[in-house]
């Protein structure tokens, strides 16, 4: 028979090829230990800020599962345009009001239950709630969509770049274009320009698709998100060609998702990390996706201008700057000048 002759060269590939065991073996463990630290807690950190609310209302309030601070309505205020805390309770006409930050709908249950419990009275009749960004109606697609947008932009070109400059070279094509006198960098520029007009068209076409055709809530500049799409898609092909430097086929390509756009899935804001401990928030600081998520969320959800995400498109271009330079000096295996 010939079946323990194919199995026998399957068990001979998986032994030249250790890195594919060990990829196996690892994979499953680190995407299982990252499930682990972000869905295994009970804490969902909300903070609520109080203006002269009555003593009895804001004790009630902080034996709960909320983190509650005294704050003038100025100040308070200010935090809540900066998405700093979730909600604002304060009174006006002996009425209290509850205001929501609003962008976040999935802890506005939490804080209206909290709220109603300390206080004793009907959300919505005795206690009028109102929303500083957002509306009553958004849900957890609106929350989650600017993440999803890049997220699919970041992983597609990841793909995409780093397999089709994998290619150039086991084809001989980069060896090829090596041997004209180019510089290193002009060939790394070059592929960088010529996938960014593709990533140009891409971001687009997906930006209209979710904002015109799934009604995904929008409130700032269309041109401030495609740049935002654009910074993310170019730190993805030039992260994707530099791992692509270190594969020896596509399957290996593969292989670094598990590694590299896997762990972005989970600190990149699509599943709350504020109430974890501080060294794993800090992973998600690492991620270029976590940048990009905060950038979009703040344009649509929030109308925020670039001004006001000026550390998120710092480092999204440090990201791109470092990624590329790690591109040029990788060809140094290929040719020395």
């Amino acid at each position: 028979m010939n079946i323990p002759v194919v199995a026998k060269r399957i068990l001979l590939q998986f032994r030249r090829d250790k890195r594919s065991v060990a990829l196996m073996i690892v994979a499953p463990m680190l995407v299982l230990t990252l499930l682990w630290l972000v869905l295994d807690t009970d804490d969902r950190l909300v903070e609520i800020a109080v203006v002269e609310a009555p003593e009895a209302v804001y004790e009630q309030l902080a034996s709960g599962r909320m983190e509650v601070t005294i704050l003038d309505e100025e100040t308070a205020r200010e935090q809540l345009n900066n998405a700093e805390i979730d909600a604002l309770l304060k009174w006006e006409e002996a009425r209290p009001i509850l205001l929501l930050e609003g962008s976040d709908p999935t802890n506005h249950e939490l804080i209206k239950t909290a709220v109603q419990q300390a206080m004793g009275m009907e959300i919505g009749e005795s206690v009028r709630v109102d929303y500083w960004h957002g509306t009553e109606d958004m849900n957890i697609f609106h929350y989650t969509g600017p993440v999803l947008i890049g997220f699919f932009i970041f992983f597609f070109v990841f793909i995409v770049g780093g397999v089709s400059f994998l290619r150039e070279r086991t084809q001989g094509t980069l060896e090829r274009v090596l041997t004209t006198p180019i510089h290193r960098y002009e060939l790394v520029g070059g592929y960088l320009l010529g996938f960014g007009l593709f990533t140009i068209l891409q971001s687009i076409l997906i930006v209209f698709y979710s904002v015109y055709v799934l009604d995904m809530y929008m409130v700032g500049n269309l041109w401030r998100v495609l740049f935002i799409t654009l910074l993310l898609a170019l730190t993805a092909l030039s992260l994707g060609t530099l791992l692509s430097a270190y594969a020896k086929n596509e399957f290996q390509m593969i292989q670094f998702i598990p590694l590299v756009i896997v762990p972005q899935v989970f600190f990149s804001g699509l599943f709350p990390v504020e109430g974890l401990a501080g060294w794993i928030q800090l992973i998600g600081n690492l991620m270029p996706l976590t940048y990009g998520a905060e950038a979009l969320r703040g344009i649509m959800l929030r109308n925020e201008n670039l001004g006001d995400l000026q550390w998120q498109v710092f480092m999204l271009l440090v990201f791109f700057l470092v990624f590329t330079a790690l591109n040029v000096k990788a060809l140094k295996r290929h040719r020395k000048l």
